[in-house]
């Protein structure tokens, strides 16, 4: 009897472990491995879920081509935070976000980190962008938009985001216009949409991957999304 109670404590711990995985991993049916460009200067396209992988936690996962996490940010419990952190699959902080108010200005600073062959952590002091929100604008029909002011601190170059304001459609660009990245919902080969919080990611042939990781992170904040 001692032992057959075992084996049914057994069975249960192993299907709540299989539970735990398919709760944190509802993406998992859609995101198929697409095939690795083959030019250079083919754009890349990523898979943007704008949920953490911790339970009830809150955050955001972004996963490559094949399919895999390339990115992450878990805040756990707290959600709207003024301190985030962007990691790599494996838990390694690249990029701290810090939010700053100056008055009515919504602005966002990221810190880049550096890890040393020993694996340490190291923040740079300096910020590597500043992120602004700008001032809402009317448009036809009275739908509001708005946009946000990206400056890299370290090389002065200027970027801009279009779309702040709607939680699953932006496109950031040069300050001459030139496509860097954009967002859209997702859809599946069927032609399916999937939800607002489902979104794919396409950067352009020289875009900063990691900069434009951040940016995405930081437009899901100032969008509430996070």
């Amino acid at each position: 009897m001692q032992q057959m109670l075992c084996s049914e404590a057994h069975l249960i711990r192993s299907s709540e472990h299989i539970m735990a995985i398919v709760r944190i991993q509802p993406l998992s049916a859609h995101l198929q491995p697409c095939a690795a460009p083959t030019d250079p200067v083919e754009k890349e396209v990523y898979t943007v879920w704008m949920k953490s992988l911790v339970f009830n936690g809150h955050g955001c996962t972004i996963y490559g081509q094949d399919g895999r996490v390339a990115y992450r940010v878990d805040n756990y419990a707290c959600s709207r935070s003024r301190e985030v952190y962007v990691m790599d699959s494996d838990g390694k902080t690249l990029i701290k976000l810090l939010k700053k108010n100056f008055g009515v200005f919504k602005t966002w600073k990221g810190y880049s980190y550096n890890h040393g062959p020993a694996g340490l952590e190291q923040e740079n002091s300096k910020p590597w962008f500043s992120v602004q929100k700008a001032h809402r604008i009317l448009r036809k029909g009275e739908h509001y938009s708005s946009s946000a002011v990206v400056t890299v601190c370290m090389s002065g170059k200027v970027y801009k985001v279009d779309g702040v304001s709607h939680k699953s459609e932006y496109r950031i660009t040069t300050a001459d216009g030139e496509f860097v990245a954009e967002t859209k919902r997702k859809h599946k080969a069927s032609g399916v949409v999937l939800g607002e919080d489902v979104l794919s990611l396409t950067l352009g042939p020289t875009a900063d991957r990691l900069l434009v990781v951040g940016l995405v992170v930081v437009c899901g904040l100032l969008s509430r999304c996070i």
